[in-house]
């Protein structure tokens, strides 16, 4: 029996360190993606706010296959490519052309979709070629292939361009008339204009090209090698057609139209409410979150350079009037983009976005903290100051007892009213791939195109919070008043 016992226990063991070492048992690696927020039918949000499409469907499917897993970021077009060359993501899969230029920064994968760039107008619109666009504003996406033909076709035809960060925007600005005409990819413009969109293709597709998952230039090739493995897979077996006829299929392209159109007839701000109240409401706690992180890491920030500010010594004194002067005079989407995009590409460290964004938000808000907090503490009279070192007290306990009671008095108007800014910044951090109040404003509109009314939703709400802190504000005084 102790031999059996033991013969058991030996292949238990043996089983157990099996299971441990056993490659399918080892923990898959994760590689962040970044992608577009709204390129459809590449991608882009669905009824859920879930994002789907041909790109991120294919990704998924060769990351279960060739095991590994894969966290999606939808960044934008341009912010995705700016992630990845600072390394804070590992690729892009965006509807991306592969195109010489762009070979010399990244290694691409195979190609998996043909392309061509096409201008589209507005259905009533009379422009039928490039030469009817002489002297007139067209509009363009950022960073995008399409927007370098344009742009390398503009002399030519002398038309001037204006840009913007994703296509619905770019799509709209023609419809309303503002641009006469825009570019972009031939797959994504026809798929907008079968869908529903209230534009018209002017003409055929140019300079032919393929999209590819890029990565950095030597770097992550296991993961170009797997995904190159894994498409071919797809392609052999008709995986990949069942994912690309999932979305361009007549079905589904009828299915877009009709919720769309659907869309269209649900034009009441109740009825936009009670679709979207779930991702309302998560973009409002996301952005509330955010503000509360980012005001007390910038009243820490503000306070101590504030009173830095005050203190008798001039390299105190110096470097708090610098502190104040740096972050204050930079703009908050430029702060955010170098900390999220320029310090990682410098020290190589990755800097998750959420972190970013506070820090963004600290450093900013704290500037403008620590002017008020210094103004405060010098608008007390001199004599104050004086008084108190007169009776025997040190500067700290003078600063303590007398003069920051009454500089308090005076600066939490200004508390307040930094808090009520710093909820507005929030929604800069979109620009890096947070997803607060704003950027679920465009994820919405992108699917059902009511922009004047869920923008009207979201300032409401915006005016709504913001008048509870207003109110809270004036409370506030009132008791310090007494």
């Amino acid at each position: 029996m102790k031999k059996i016992y033991s013969s058991l226990l030996l292949i238990l063991g043996a089983l157990c360190l099996f299971a441990l070492v056993h490659p399918d048992r080892v923990a898959a690696k994760t590689y962040v993606i970044g992608t577009d927020v709204t390129y459809p039918p590449f991608e882009f949000a669905n009824d859920n706010n879930k994002y789907v499409g041909i790109d991120i469907d294919l990704m998924k499917t060769i990351a279960k296959r060739e095991g590994f897993q894969v966290k999606i970021k939808a960044l934008g077009f341009n912010a995705a490519v700016q992630a990845l060359e600072s390394g804070q993501i590992d690729g892009v899969i965006a509807g991306m052309g592969i195109t010489p230029e762009r070979r010399k920064t990244f290694d691409f994968s195979d190609p998996y979709y043909k392309t061509g760039y096409v201008m589209a107008v507005a259905k009533n619109s009379s422009i039928s070629s490039y030469k009817d666009l002489k002297g007139k504003r067209v509009a363009i996406k950022t960073g995008t292939a399409a927007a370098n033909y344009a742009q390398s076709i503009q002399k030519k035809y002398g038309f001037k361009t204006v840009t913007f960060d994703d296509s619905d925007n770019m799509y709209n600005d023609v419809i309303s008339g503002n641009s006469v005409a825009c570019f972009d990819d031939g797959p994504v413009l026809q798929y907008a204009v079968k869908t529903g969109t209230k534009l018209k293709l002017a003409t055929k597709p140019a300079d032919g090209g393929y999209y590819g998952f890029a990565v950095m230039k030597g770097q992550n090739q296991e993961l170009l090698q797997k995904f190159n493995h894994g498409l071919k897979q797809l392609k052999a077996d008709g995986t990949y057609q069942q994912i690309v006829n999932k979305y361009v299929g007549s079905a589904s392209i009828n299915k877009q139209k009709a919720n769309k159109a659907a869309a269209h007839k649900e034009s009441t701000i109740l009825g936009l409410l009670k679709q979207n109240h779930g991702a309302f409401l998560t973009g409002l706690e996301k952005t509330i979150y955010l503000t509360l992180v980012g005001i007390f890491f910038a009243t820490i920030f503000g306070i101590i350079f504030g009173l830095l500010g005050v203190v008798p010594s001039k390299f105190c004194q110096g470097l708090s009037s610098t502190v104040i002067y740096i972050f204050r005079g930079l703009p908050l989407l430029v702060l955010a983009l170098f900390i999220y995009n320029g310090v990682p590409a410098l020290t190589g460290i990755k800097i998750p976005a959420f972190i970013a964004g506070i820090i963004t938000l600290t450093l900013n808000e704290g500037a403008y903290t620590a002017a008020f907090v210094k103004g405060g503490i010098e608008s007390v009279d001199v004599g104050q100051m004086e008084a108190a070192r007169s009776l025997g007290l040190p500067y700290g306990k003078a600063m303590k007892r007398v003069i920051l009671p009454q500089a308090i008095k005076i600066m939490v108007p200004s508390f307040i009213n930094q808090f009520i800014i710093t909820l507005k910044d929030t929604s800069i951090l979109s620009v890096i791939g947070i997803l607060e109040l704003t950027q679920t404003g465009k994820i919405i509109i992108a699917r059902n195109l009511q922009g004047f009314r869920v923008w009207a939703i979201i300032g409401i709400i915006y005016l709504l919070v913001i008048t509870i802190l207003t109110l809270i504000s004036k409370y506030i005084e009132k008791k310090l008043a007494r």
